[in-house]
């Protein structure tokens, strides 16, 4: 049966009875609530991102530190830097020598030797050779045997076998040499001391060990990224990137960029063919052109951490819930690629301004 108001007037009590103002002012609320975010749900834009965790490299892998190792085995008998040293290329780094504080002179000596025996086997071969020549003119007047003609033949290849024997050994020798004069470790390229390996110090040193980390100073700056393989596949080369780097202060709102706070832009300028063993995929940021600089070098250095949100369609807020919920991968557009994995409108611009046609 259908509710009548007439049918209060059996229930004199509960008619007199009237809602609180508040609890009349709580229900709007809660109405204005519920409309306000039905609204913001459904039409309320949000940008995806995928978020990845990673640090400050050199573009140039020759720009990154580089390890200063012993080439001959030895001790180090002295250092020339110290920790935080800036250094030129060619500068000495340490002297390390060997066990033998004589070697260099006996090696010397052997050298001089073997350039002797040398001189002597040529002289040999020579006469050898002398000797040949007249057997075979004597063996052809008939006044020498055929096996005297061949003995002189021997002697000439004996002479020429002792010939390269000594000229073997004495590039042994050079070489030897070489690797001594190898001694005085030279830093290969400008920048500032790192560490010292001081253990070297008092310590019997191998061919390779490490005696000192070199890292450049004025180097073109990258980041690399590692993010979740199952949004990588969605990424392409050129999409834009917001960066938050260790210690810059920063307010961050990944799906409003335009509100965020000491974000800095990049690109992505490479992603790596295959993951590591955790299952995450490197990508390489590069500055965005036309965008405000990164921080100076002295706040953001190499092997700073950096957290990065690589940015992609603009969904609903709703949308964007339910995907997070449901653990789906973003919606990324379905941008053409051309060749090495660029997008195709940027691959036009490429060829347009390189004057080549399409």
């Amino acid at each position: 049966m259908p509710y009548r108001p007439e049918h209060l007037a059996h229930f004199r009590t509960l008619a007199s009875l009237k809602p609180p103002r508040v609890g009349i002012g709580i229900a709007w609320l809660v109405a204005l609530g519920v409309a306000a975010a039905v609204a913001i749900l459904f039409f309320v834009p949000w940008l995806q991102t995928a978020q990845g965790q990673g640090q400050v490299v050199a573009l140039d892998p020759g720009d990154r530190a580089q390890e200063i190792t012993a080439l001959v085995p030895g001790r180090v008998e002295r250092w020339y830097v110290q920790d935080g040293q800036h250094v030129n290329k060619g500068d000495p780094i340490a002297r390390v020598v060997d066990l033998d504080p004589n070697l260099l002179s006996r090696l010397a000596a052997e050298r001089a030797q073997v350039e002797a025996e040398i001189a002597a086997v040529r002289q040999a071969q020579a006469v050898a050779g002398i000797d040949v020549g007249r057997t075979r003119q004597l063996l052809a007047e008939g006044l020498a045997a055929r096996r005297d003609y061949e003995q002189a033949q021997i002697k000439v290849a004996e002479a020429a076998a002792k010939l390269a024997e000594s000229r073997a050994k004495l590039n042994r020798i050079d070489v030897q040499l070489n690797r001594q004069s190898a001694q005085l470790v030279r830093a290969p390229r400008d920048g500032r001391v790192q560490s010292l390996n001081a253990a070297a110090g008092g310590a019997l040193v191998s061919a390779g060990t490490t005696l000192a980390v070199i890292a450049p100073e004025r180097v073109e700056r990258a980041v690399e990224l590692l993010i979740d393989g199952r949004d990588v596949p969605l990424l392409r080369p050129g999409r834009p990137v917001r960066l938050e780097f260790e210690g810059w202060p920063a307010i961050q709102f990944s799906g409003w960029p335009s509100i965020a706070y000491g974000y800095f832009d990049g690109r992505v300028r490479t992603i790596d063919a295959a993951a590591n063993a955790q299952g995450l995929i490197r990508i390489l940021i590069e500055p965005a052109p036309g965008k405000p600089a990164w921080p100076d070098r002295r706040y953001v250095r190499l092997g700073g951490k950096v957290q990065g949100w690589v940015q992609g369609e603009t969904v609903a807020v709703g949308y964007e819930l339910w995907r997070q919920l449901n653990d789906f991968p973003l919606e990324f557009g379905q941008v053409a690629a051309g060749k090495d994995g660029m997008p195709a409108e940027d691959e036009d611009k490429v060829a347009a301004k390189a004057g080549k046609p399409k």
